[in-house]
């Protein structure tokens, strides 16, 4: 299992475009893996359809983006077609790799496995997982799904932004933040720091416990 902060594990592996070694494929980018539980299902092809449409999103936050499920490369690039046919994209190339695990080994060591979920032979497939990577290599968010529930793109996009701008600067995103609206200084900012940075920008609301925590300053501009 990796955990938030941790490093993520490097491997190599095949795809639908020929081998990668993640960490070079990676590069200096923002990285979101996911996986599915299996090629040629309902669910997983709305996702990756969805996904791939999202790419002009995706380029703009400089992330690369790419799935993995324990299917061969064959499956990958047969069910690829199926993907490009109800995302209704005319494209000729699929603009991101899907990773061949028929071993089982990423899933296994990523924690991937849904005991819940089996193939037509019995064998556990992968549950609805996702990462985010920072260009440092470091996990800074994972989800897990049921198999029988769908990724909301969205708020994986939101995520992104979210940790992007709080990275670049000492604010927190609020429950349902979306870019553009008012954020949060970071508690370990202190109120002499804030108004240095903020000045009349912040409005602290009054809380009953007397705690001035709460301090809302608008998006910073620049991002």
């Amino acid at each position: 299992m990796v955990l938030l902060g941790d490093t993520f594990p490097n491997f190599i592996a095949e795809t639908n475009v020929g081998e990668i070694d993640f960490h070079k494929w990676l590069g200096d980018s923002w990285g979101i893996l996911f996986s599915h539980p299996n090629d040629f299902t309902p669910v997983c092809t709305t996702e990756l359809a969805r996904a791939a449409k999202l790419m002009s999103e995706f380029e703009r936050l400089g992330v690369k983006v790419i799935a993995v499920s324990c299917n061969s490369v064959d499956s990958h690039r047969r069910w690829i077609e199926d993907i490009k046919s109800y995302g209704e994209m005319a494209e000729s190339d699929f603009p991101y790799p899907i990773i061949a695990d028929e071993s089982r080994e990423l899933a296994i060591n990523l924690g991937m496995l849904d005991p819940a979920e089996l193939n037509s032979d019995g064998v556990p497939v992968s549950a609805r997982a996702v990462f985010i990577i920072d260009p440092h290599k470091k996990m800074r968010l994972s989800i897990l799904y049921p198999a029988t529930t769908g990724r909301n793109f969205d708020e994986i996009l939101r995520v992104v932004e979210s940790l992007q701008l709080t990275d670049k600067y000492k604010v927190a995103t609020p429950v349902d933040w979306k870019k553009g609206d008012p954020v949060m200084v970071q508690p370990t900012v202190s109120d002499d720091d804030a108004n240095k940075i903020y000045g009349n920008n912040i409005k602290t609301l009054s809380m009953p416990s007397g705690k001035s925590y709460l301090r809302i300053v608008p998006q910073p501009s620049s991002f």
